[in-house]
């Protein structure tokens, strides 16, 4: 079985400096056929114009994951945490118990585009916890990098749910496939280009659900950028 989730279909959120898309219901947005997908509760495509960003704001139990698409994101914490993400990497904030965190656009000419991904823990009020890892050689080497997982595998980060996410950056004609196991789902969120997906067509922005099946097969029709969730 597999449903799709259109980009158009999708909350928006125009702020002036920041122009969202809402995949579930999030802030103004509210769609109760569209809460979250299992353990996966937001996921907002962002461009935040130069200069612009989100102050300092709080987060309690929540996995939090930050992919950037295009352009640089400044990220600091209460943890004492000051990065800056850019294209290939992936910033992963455990929230637990309670943390503050500011996201601004690293650059004063060009916009950022992101994707900002929250996952429900297992457990509520650990320790908070902050990484980022540089994904992009492996990325560039082809096939679908294990970003994330329950036990930080194969050079992943590890979050605290039992919930894997793939990324891959696909050219025309290239294809990967993921295994799914029996009771467990799959969000398929193309970032950019297009594909299909088990047959079915998915331009940028859209996403697809894919249950009952053995496999999850993505074939790109033009050069493209993908995340996989698999999901209990």
């Amino acid at each position: 079985m597999i449903a799709i989730r259109r980009s158009h279909e999708r909350g928006r959120g125009e702020h002036g400096w920041l122009h969202a898309r809402h995949s579930f219901s999030f802030a103004g947005y509210f769609d109760p056929k569209n809460m979250g997908y299992r353990s996966l509760r937001v996921i907002n495509e962002d461009v935040i114009d130069a200069g612009g960003g989100f102050g300092t704001h709080p987060h309690d139990n929540m996995e939090i994951v930050t992919w950037v698409l295009e352009g640089e994101l400044a990220h600091a914490d209460s943890m004492g945490r000051k990065e800056t993400l850019r294209p290939g990497m992936a910033q992963f904030m455990s929230a637990g118990s309670g943390v503050t965190h500011s996201e601004f656009n690293g650059s004063r000419e060009a916009p950022v585009h992101l994707l900002q991904i929250w996952i429900v823990p297992a457990e509520r009020d650990t320790k908070p916890h902050y990484e980022d890892r540089d994904f992009a050689a492996k990325l560039d080497g082809g096939g679908l990098v294990t970003i994330l997982s329950p036990d930080g595998r194969d050079g992943s980060l590890a979050i605290g749910q039992d919930a894997t996410l793939g990324a891959a950056r696909l050219k025309t004609n290239e294809e990967v496939s993921h295994d799914l196991a029996a009771g467990r789902g799959a969000w398929v969120q193309v970032a950019r280009g297009s594909v299909s997906v088990n047959g079915t067509a998915l331009e940028q922005g859209d996403a697809a659900v894919v249950e009952d099946e053995r496999a999850v097969r993505i074939v790109a029709t033009e050069d493209a950028e993908v995340l996989v969730f698999d999901l209990a």
